[in-house]
Parts: structure tokens; sequence; C-alpha cells
């Protein structure tokens, strides 16, 4: 089971991250470019669950290229990432940590790293993982 230790590990092994805060929980950057955020729950995705029970634990929220990559996601990865109303038209998906396995989050933490990665700072990372 992968946590939010297991995250802030794998991203502090990425080049070129900065940690900051948005709207009050953990994000990441590469950048100005945010890649991978903590996102609790509003009370209006609360009731756009429904009957439906949302995850308990933490949800990481990880960029993703574009809406296909996303699908192709979703797809691949149906136990641990999932997505909201809110994230409709939005290239990311969310992580339940509670889920996810710590090699699986850190391939969509490094993805999601990727998609705003300087080009040669990402081969060099590729080069040497």
């Amino acid at each position: 089971m992968a946590t939010i230790d297991s995250a802030t590990a794998t991203i502090a092994g990425l080049p070129e991250v900065t940690e900051s805060v948005r709207y009050g929980n953990p994000a990441w950057a590469v950048g100005k470019n945010v890649f991978a955020w903590i996102r609790p729950f509003s009370k209006a995705d609360l009731k756009r669950f429904g009957d439906n029970t949302p995850p308990e634990g933490p949800v990481l929220a990880v960029r993703t290229t574009d809406l296909h990559e996303k699908e192709a996601i979703l797809a691949a990865h149906p136990r641990a990432c999932f997505t909201i109303s809110h994230f409709d038209g939005f290239a990311a998906v969310l992580v339940d940590l509670d889920r996810a396995e710590d090699d699986e989050l850190r391939e969509l933490l490094i993805d999601g790293w990727l998609v705003y990665a300087p080009k040669d700072v990402a081969e060099t990372f590729l080069a040497g993982s």
C-alpha cells in the first residue's frame, strides 16, 4: 500500500521539483506547473458520490499528458486510480493511496512529472533510472 510518505519520497527523487501549498494542501511542481497535489474532497464532491462510498484514505491528484492518457491510466489502474465529475475535461487522475502499490504510484508520479519536466532534465533522469 502506498502512503503520503512513499509519494513524497518518490517526488524528492525527481529533479527540479519544488513543494508548495495549494488550497491548504501540499503540492509539487516543476517550474510553475503543478504535477501532483493532495486532493481532499469538498462537500460538493462528497454529495456527488451519492450512495457510493468515497475513498477514506489520502487521495493524490496527478497530471496526465492529455485526456487520452488519462483514460488509458484509468483503464490500466482501475483499483488505484479514479476520477470525479469535477475533473471532467481535466488531464489528471486521482490516486487512492490506500489502494495503490508503491511501484504503481512511482510510475504515475514520474509520468506526471514528465508532463512538465524540461526535455533535457527528463532525458537525463530517465537514462539514470
